[in-house]
């Protein structure tokens, strides 16, 4: 498995048509997350506040995965928005031979940074 060291280095390890919906997603939750910082934790793209993690990405063969996915609440809507996308316990998994949905991903990682700024750990 290599090791990446920039979000940059990461993306430019996948074929052009993927680092194309690579680089959207990023720019959706880079325009999310005001604030935060862009690195590598867990060998994927990650946006973190405070050193603490808000948002993953990552790019697969045949999908884009985000994680975790936000707590919908009593949001129902929202959560039937995500319900076809969501694969495993936290898993957000967005098939590439299929429009990327990137504007819920922009939501979804707005939520996550609303959800991390009510933390107290």
């Amino acid at each position: 498995m290599a090791t990446f060291t920039t979000v940059d280095e990461y993306i430019a390890s996948f074929p052009p048509d993927v680092q194309r919906t690579l680089e959207e997603v990023r720019a959706a939750i880079r325009a999310a997350v005001p604030g935060t910082e862009e690195r590598i934790s867990y060998g994927i793209p990650t946006f973190s506040l405070n050193g603490r993690y808000v948002v993953y990405f990552s790019g697969w063969k045949r999908h884009v995965s985000v994680y975790p996915i936000p707590d919908t609440g009593d949001d129902k809507a929202f959560d039937h928005e995500l319900a076809p996308f969501k694969a495993g316990k936290g898993t957000l998994k967005f098939a590439l031979d299929k429009p990327i949905p990137i504007e819920l991903i922009g939501r979804v990682a707005a939520r996550l940074l609303e959800q991390r700024l009510a933390r107290t750990d």
